[in-house]
């Protein structure tokens, strides 16, 4: 018989579940009720080396370390591998202003060839895994960005989409999702009634529903920014930024710098040097309209981290024109703060009203409008600049997760200032 490529374990009990085949007849569920599963690979971590030295062309570059078992059902458009562009721009205002010398590195994901975010691995792994185990469709809830590449890959698939969305979607973002032959329902309610109405119609049809933030396929895609960290830049970064809603990507972060210290011994071997694999400090931003995680974290730091604070976080009814950040109840708060802490790292808020302005800037800057979530993200950085959060030498990861070419309202606004 054939050695497996990979088991699941249930983070709860730690029942082994053979393979995704089997995940998906269990409705992405162990026995025991729990919804969270993680990856183990019998894989060679040896060769890892071999995939960090050179270039590469998208996701499954990394195939022996992802969970799928035949290459041929890979469905993919070279996402994945984004670069990792050095911005002296960036690099300049924390000299000048705050007298630090780091640098800053910014994640390119619009420059994915999938649609241009950070969602597209996630889409492609998915696609490929349901190709492989004869799924007959899918289904989820989103505010945009996830709904936009999943109907691309599963286009590229075969496999039918429906998505259930917020009243408040941005249209430009429905337009793109229906071009690509998926099936769209705007809710009359914000993304909370989305996600019942998903939900009611998995259980009614029987179709098969994302697992939301914690989906083992989101996690493990989304882990191989740490390869790309380590190919890229021959290094770990010490600080990791991004906007956060429901918080995959850190949790992504951690389990692939957990898996390479048991599977590597904390260090990887890349052109002729040993490099150890450590988390970043997470540096977590949120808009001013939408910040449930932020104040979460102000209270539990004023408090002093008490027994449990992690479950004490509030919900808020968000108030912001940017529809994919807008997860007023932050359910993963509660897996992704301990993470934030453990690596030394905060949340931070940001002004919305001051993105546009921040957004010609960049455009001055580096010839680009970024999507306007990508803008939290780089306001973050500037924000962990003011409060202290950045020290001399660092090397900074900016995650940079979108463009704007779905958010014309939001480049009208950018350009009404130019």
């Amino acid at each position: 018989m054939e050695k497996p490529k990979y088991h699941l374990y249930c983070t709860k009990c730690g029942n082994e579940i053979s393979d995704f085949g089997e995940w998906f007849s269990m409705g992405q569920k162990c026995t025991c009720g729990c919804a969270r599963a993680e990856i183990r690979y019998f894989a060679d971590y040896s060769r890892l080396g071999e995939l960090l030295e050179g270039s590469a062309d998208g996701l499954f570059h990394y195939f022996d370390f992802l969970p799928l078992n035949e290459r041929r059902h890979a469905v993919t458009l070279r996402e994945g591998t984004v670069p990792l562009e050095e911005w002296k721009y960036l690099e300049d205002i924390a000299l000048r202003q705050y007298g630090l010398r780091i640098s800053v590195f910014v994640s390119r994901s619009d420059l994915s060839g999938g649609t241009g975010t950070f969602k597209d691995p996630a889409a492609a792994l998915g696609a490929s895994l349901f190709r492989e185990w004869g799924v007959k469709g899918y289904c989820l809830a989103s505010t945009g960005n996830s709904a936009t590449a999943f109907s691309r890959y599963l286009a590229e698939a075969g496999v039918p989409f429906t998505v259930f969305m917020p009243c408040d979607v941005n249209p430009d973002s429905v337009e793109v999702i229906r071009s690509h032959g998926s099936s769209v329902v705007i809710s009359e309610g914000g993304y909370g009634a989305a996600k019942q109405e998903a939900a009611a119609f998995s259980a009614s049809t029987g179709t098969l529903m994302t697992a939301g933030n914690i989906d083992p396929i989101r996690v493990e895609s989304k882990r191989t920014l740490v390869f790309e960290y380590l190919r890229q830049l021959h290094r770990m970064p010490d600080v990791y930024i991004q906007a956060v809603a429901g918080g995959t990507a850190p949790l992504a972060l951690d389990k692939g710098v957990r898996e390479l210290a048991s599977e590597c011994g904390g260090t990887v071997r890349v052109a002729g040097q040993d490099i150890p694999v450590t988390l970043p400090r997470m540096i977590l931003a949120q808009q001013d309209t939408c910040d449930p995680m932020v104040q979460a974290w102000e209270k539990n730091t004023a408090d002093g981290f008490p027994s449990g604070w992690e479950k004490d976080y509030p919900s808020v009814t968000p108030r912001t024109r940017i529809s994919i950040l807008t997860a007023g109840t932050p359910g993963n708060y509660p897996l992704v703060a301990p993470i934030v802490r453990r690596s030394g790292g905060a949340f931070v808020r940001v002004s919305e009203d001051s993105l546009p302005a921040l957004a010609r800037e960049v455009l001055r800057e580096q010839g680009i409008i970024p999507g306007p979530a990508s803008m939290v993200c780089i306001a973050g950085f500037l924000k962990a600049l003011e409060q202290g959060l950045l020290h001399e030498g660092d090397v900074v990861s900016v995650n940079m997760g979108e463009g704007s070419a779905r958010a014309g309202w939001f480049r009208e606004i950018v350009g009404e200032g130019c």
